[in-house]
């Protein structure tokens, strides 16, 4: 989740809530304000849309499930729901869950007691009770809505838990279906409790991706824009324990909010092939939001992929350019076979285009002379690659 300098849904949905009434109109109208689509995306050319609709698509990070919307629907407020996945012709989305975000959140210091924006966004939803005060009940009942959605309408999204999930999605797709498939992750391990065990209910769950900090310091250790300097706070042993966990059970270990230090000790684990899911480069758009290059670096180096995210925070511009301007920066750094999409959809942040305008992107990667096999990579090639090959049986 990007999240901007000062995150206000709290706040935003108490005012809304003291005119519109509570259960009804506040969580939608937050989210109409909070997850905002610039006007304007370019049309994509001819040319564009013909090799748009040959790619296959993926991306690294919506927060969709986070504001209680039917997916099925199409909605006029956010960025992702099936009708635009469709659109958009994407053939996998990773679904994060968010379950914690502290108040006064920013870029560079929070602290884990500065209280919590979700909580009331899940009262103000009327989730299940049982989610209300318990993070990893949270992130479940998160998972719980991607699968009944999936069960109720099989022929539009099918939750990915293996290589041959992924395997059959693509063929089937290859032969005409325009069925999603949805990876589910988690934004933040502090949704474990402590608990190595809430970690198999997860799994059991059908989590097959893991954040492993958010905006705060957690029991695994530090983050990005956590207490403990600029290098952060490295893996507890309990960090550890589910690093190891993740490795052992071919789940994929995403660093994205991850400090310095714990992503360093992460890379230097031989069996371990992190992701980023979700960032831009420190080298092109200098913000706190982005890690070193030479993290970046290590990443492709392990065989993990670094996706890019679509907000000004990260590629230090509002327009589908800008996107496209960050990937070059990315492909010249780490190059083409390790550069994918993290679009923080839906992660209360203001992007140039939603999840149904991704032929624009693809235009203007052409326009910025990329040929149409590196295209094809950033684009979905490179993460159903990596998903292939690190995915359980």
């Amino acid at each position: 989740m990007g999240w901007k300098r000062k995150f206000a849904i709290g706040a935003g949905v108490v005012v809304v809530a003291g005119a519109a009434g509570f259960f009804g109109l506040a969580p939608g109208m937050a989210e109409r304000g909070q997850n905002a689509t610039l006007p304007g995306a370019p049309a994509p050319s001819e040319a564009a849309l013909a090799l748009h609709k040959r790619l296959v698509i993926g991306d690294w990070h919506s927060d969709a499930l986070l504001w209680d919307r039917d997916l099925r629907q199409r909605s006029d407020r956010g960025h992702v729901d099936l009708p635009r996945l469709r659109d958009g012709n994407v053939a996998l989305q990773v679904f994060t869950t968010v379950t914690k975000s502290p108040k006064g959140q920013n870029y560079e210091h929070n602290s884990a007691d500065a209280g919590d924006n979700i909580t009331l966004l899940f009262i103000a939803q009327a989730r299940p009770l049982r989610s209300w005060f318990d993070l990893s009940e949270r992130a479940l009942v998160q998972a719980e809505a991607l699968t009944a959605t999936a069960e109720a309408a099989p022929e539009e999204l099918r939750v990915i838990l293996t290589k041959g999930d992924l395997a059959r999605l693509l063929a089937d797709r290859a032969a005409g279906a325009t069925v999603v498939g949805g990876l589910l992750g988690a934004e933040g391990a502090h949704a474990l409790a402590g608990r190595i065990e809430n970690l198999d209910r997860m799994r059991a769950a059908g989590f097959r991706l893991i954040g492993l900090t958010h905006f705060f310091d957690n029991e695994l250790g530090g983050s990005l824009h956590g207490e403990a300097g600029a290098e952060g706070a490295g893996l507890t042993p309990f960090g550890r324990e589910v690093v190891d966990y993740l490795i052992a059970h071919q789940m994929v270990i995403d660093l994205a909010h991850a400090s310095p230090a714990m992503a360093r000790e992460v890379l230097a684990l031989p069996d371990a092939r992190p992701i980023v899911s979700h960032t831009g480069i420190r080298s092109h758009c200098e913000s706190p939001r982005n890690f070193a290059d030479d993290i970046l670096q290590g990443v492709a180096a392990s065989g993990g992929l670094v996706g890019i995210g679509y907000w000004e925070e990260v590629t230090c511009g509002k327009t589908v350019d800008a996107i496209a301007d960050s990937i070059a920066a990315a492909v010249a750094l780490l190059g083409e076979d390790h550069v994918s999409l993290g679009s923080d959809f839906d992660g209360a942040v203001t992007t140039p285009l939603d999840s149904g305008q991704l032929a624009s992107l693809t235009d203007a990667l052409l326009r910025k002379g990329m040929t149409e096999a590196t295209i094809a990579k950033i684009m979905g090639g490179n993460m159903m690659r990596y998903l292939a090959e690190t995915l359980p049986d």
